[in-house]
């Protein structure tokens, strides 16, 4: 079975060349559009178009679609998990906010209904989402060493190819390993044996077969329009939450990098949390 990505033509052997120029820009040339289309070009057969947040942007040729952008916040936001078990009591000079209690099997199906009804087209449930970008952050740090902006920038490859639909149940791992495949080239000076650690981890972690994640690399680059630099404020949240994990999550990590013991190691770390 040959797993692809829908709306991303890949040209094969035999067959006609397939030109991505349109794609290709000037390093400094506005973006605002490109994240539409992206979804745009995904769900235009199905008569959708995603909800994001909207801006006025420059006149790149697109015809009168208005502009939007991708909301790095929006599969974080804590409010995904009350869904409709949350009561807000507005007084005249306070807001409370009661949450009932749930089972928590109860609460992620609520959770995931509610996320469908909003995003239809998203092909994975949100708990699924969430799961995958747990073991992307254990595989780039815990097993290889990463730091958190690399991770940042995988989380952002991967939500973009998620909300718009393009990953399922078939390709969803195959997505994430890309995904932090491209993030370590761009975000790491790799050699060839740290590339060929990274694929062994990906192979063993995500259970998959090496040719596949290697043949999946080009059309997931496709689909994210050749656009590997980010820019800070889609990068920057992720970012921050990462840098706010539990120290004992942390910890390991720059032990590794820095070799230090933790006496010595905890005062700069606290300091580095409440700077950032």
């Amino acid at each position: 079975m040959l797993i692809g990505l829908e709306g991303v033509e890949v040209g094969t052997k035999g067959k006609q060349t397939v030109s991505y120029t349109q794609l290709l820009h000037s390093t400094n040339a506005p973006s605002g559009h490109s994240w539409h289309r992206l979804c745009i070009s995904t769900h235009a057969s199905h008569g959708w178009a995603p909800h994001f947040s909207a801006r006025a942007g420059l006149n790149t040729g697109i015809e009168s679609r208005e502009s939007a952008e991708y909301d790095p916040n929006l599969l974080d936001d804590p409010q995904w998990p009350c869904g409709r078990h949350k009561r807000v009591l507005t007084f005249p000079s306070y807001t409370s906010t009661v949450i009932e209690y749930m089972k928590p099997s109860d609460l992620k199906r609520d959770m995931n209904k509610i996320f469908k009804e909003k995003f239809p087209r998203v092909q994975l449930t949100l708990s699924k989402i969430r799961s995958l970008k747990r073991e992307i952050r254990r595989l780039a740090q815990e097993d290889c060493g990463y730091e958190e902006p690399t991770v940042a920038m995988a989380f952002v490859y991967f939500e973009k190819l998620a909300l718009c639909g393009k990953l399922d149940k078939f390709n969803r791992k195959l997505g994430a390993g890309a995904c932090i495949l491209l993030a370590a080239k761009i975000g790491s000076d790799l050699r060839r044996p740290e590339i060929k650690h990274l694929i062994d981890k990906l192979e063993e972690r995500f259970r998959l077969n090496r040719r596949e994640l290697l043949a999946f690399e080009f059309p997931v680059l496709v689909a994210l329009e050749f656009r590997l630099h980010l820019p800070d404020h889609e990068l920057l949240p992720h970012y921050r939450r990462l840098l706010h994990l539990p120290d004992h999550e942390l910890l390991p990590h720059y032990r590794r990098l820095l070799h230090l013991p933790d006496h010595e190691l905890l005062p700069h770390y606290r300091r580095l949390l409440y700077t950032v």
